[in-house]
């Protein structure tokens, strides 16, 4: 299919904490747009906004992790724009074949990520999610998803810790420029950080174990530039994508569209 022949896809990726869209048209993606999951009133005019910059044809998407943000942005669809919205796993298929199980089992999010990550690149990948939760996941040379790891994410995890213990206070997950921490709250920051990272690393040389070579690395979500620090410098990860979740998204309505 030409690209100019292409509907833009509005793409929504409905988390836990927010829902993030941005519009699709091939490799083009505009700015991404968030809405917390507590500030949904202004969901319905962000709709009505992001629509109307888009010529037809177009279509409304989504994948999500959160049933009640998926009926929230279901409501405000048909009130803002009269759409419906296909949602990835429902009414669109995975856009990116499984050795699951039961994929249907498996957040989209990971899926769509996965899937718009092998699209540009091709070859094996590991698709690292710092969002809500941790989602590390791989997919193979031939283009399969295999599956992967879940670990909370760094607010899930600060918050544990002071929940769970008599002292310790609840800190805000930060940049970690140093390497001993001197008090609780570098300690608690440190901890976390060097432990995502760790956990990345761990993953990735057991993938690549599995693989017989090493895998190209790719980080998305909000905590993903804590995590990594500079790409260049981190010998490990090639990119940060932040709208890779809705690149997956619209694959998974373009698949469908080609079928």
């Amino acid at each position: 299919m030409d690209t100019n022949d292409m509907p833009t896809v509005l793409a929504c990726d409905v988390g836990n904490t927010a829902i993030h869209i941005a519009a699709v048209k091939g490799d083009q993606v505009t700015p991404m747009r968030t809405v917390r999951v507590g500030e949904l009133a202004s969901l319905p005019a962000l709709l009505a906004e992001l629509w109307n910059q888009i010529a037809p044809p177009r279509k409304l998407a989504a994948c999500s992790v959160n049933p009640a943000g998926l009926k929230a942005l279901e409501a405000a669809a048909a009130e803002a724009i009269n759409e419906r919205v296909l949602v990835v796993g429902r009414d669109l298929p995975l856009p990116i074949d499984t050795a699951l199980p039961n994929p249907a089992a498996t957040g989209t999010d990971r899926i769509c990520a996965a899937a718009a990550a092998f699209d540009r690149l091709g070859v094996a990948c590991v698709i690292a999610d710092f969002g809500t939760a941790i989602t590390i996941d791989c997919v193979n040379d031939e283009g399969v998803f295999q599956g992967g790891a879940i670990l909370p994410g760094l607010e899930m995890s600060a918050g544990s810790l002071q929940a769970g213990t008599a002292q310790l206070p609840r800190v805000t997950p930060a940049e970690a420029d140093w390497v001993f921490g001197r008090d609780a709250r570098q300690a608690i920051v440190g901890g976390l950080i060097f432990g995502a990272r760790g956990a990345l690393r761990e993953l990735v040389e057991a993938y690549a174990t599995e693989l017989a070579h090493w895998p190209v690395v790719i980080l998305t979500g909000g905590d993903a530039e804590l995590v990594c620090g500079d790409v260049g410098s981190s010998g490990l990860v090639q990119a940060i994508v932040p709208d890779l979740v809705l690149r997956g998204v619209a694959a998974a309505y373009y698949k469908k569209l080609l079928k």
